[in-house]
């Protein structure tokens, strides 16, 4: 599946705001290793650079056209470097510090098992965070499968797309992080995100939500599914005065590890 790195920061407050709700809460004060795990086109890994200059800031995805925009971030800042690698692959080492993941996560069948075996992999003293989508029962989400699931749209895309259980609620999150021995915080917000434009809630799902659907069908076949969602989409989600009101669930945890 391809990424369309400008589409994907074409919101960039609402995407970028629930990134620092989460690293916010973490309080490390000298990490050796800061990992950024789905880094996509790497401007947020490189706040953490900023927040941590003497660690080893690493981001790591699985896109080359993310990694090709990551590499121009990293241009003149030397503990700031990015790889291309599977997160499902990936594990600490003895020098991290640090972990983040944000909204990566929900697209890694059974992340729960690979975050148990992470956070028993780094060392006392550790910091992990992550945020996921919390939205995948939200009308942008349930409308999409919907069409997909549809006599027409069947055949190309049975078993694209995922839902609910893309992610755990906070809760179960919480009880990993505390059954790891960390420290941990779990919680939700909701962002009223009010988008502008035309069918903005299908510039929106562009961005992240309709690549597995696009990467799929052909450009024409692309465009006629587009043109049957954004019709849902209208009525789901109508415009006011203000632009049209996207409410978005994120959900959180992050935890030190004691010892």
């Amino acid at each position: 599946m391809k990424w369309d790195p400008s589409k994907y920061v074409q919101f960039g407050d609402y995407r970028d705001r629930p990134f620092f709700d989460l690293t916010g809460r973490v309080h490390a004060d000298s990490p050796g290793q800061v990992v950024d795990l789905g880094c996509g086109p790497g401007n947020l890994t490189a706040t953490l650079a900023e927040r941590w200059p003497e660690a080893d800031v690493v981001g790591l995805d699985s896109s080359a056209e993310m990694l090709a925009r990551a590499e121009a971030v990293a241009e003149g800042t030397p503990s700031l470097r990015f790889g291309r690698m599977d997160i499902a692959e990936w594990m600490p080492s003895q020098e991290t510090g640090v972990v983040v993941s944000n909204a990566a996560l929900q697209w890694v069948p059974g992340h729960q098992e690979m975050m148990r075996s992470w956070l028993e992999a780094l060392r006392p003293g550790s910091w992990f965070a992550m945020q996921v989508p919390g939205n995948f029962n939200a009308p942008s989400h349930v409308l999409m499968r919907e069409l997909a699931a549809s006599d027409r749209w069947a055949p190309q895309l049975a078993g694209v797309l995922r839902g609910g259980e893309s992610v755990a609620e906070p809760g179960e999150y919480l009880h990993i992080l505390l059954d790891a021995g960390y420290t941990a915080d779990a919680w939700e917000t909701t962002y009223q995100q009010v988008l502008p434009g035309r069918d903005a809630v299908l510039e929106w799902v562009r961005g992240t939500a309709l690549r597995p659907v696009l990467a799929v069908l052909t450009p024409e076949e692309g465009s006629d599914f587009e043109a049957n969602y954004a019709a849902a989409l209208r009525d789901a989600y109508p415009p006011t005065a203000h632009g049209t009101v996207f409410p978005f669930r994120r959900i959180f945890a992050v935890g030190r590890k004691n010892g």
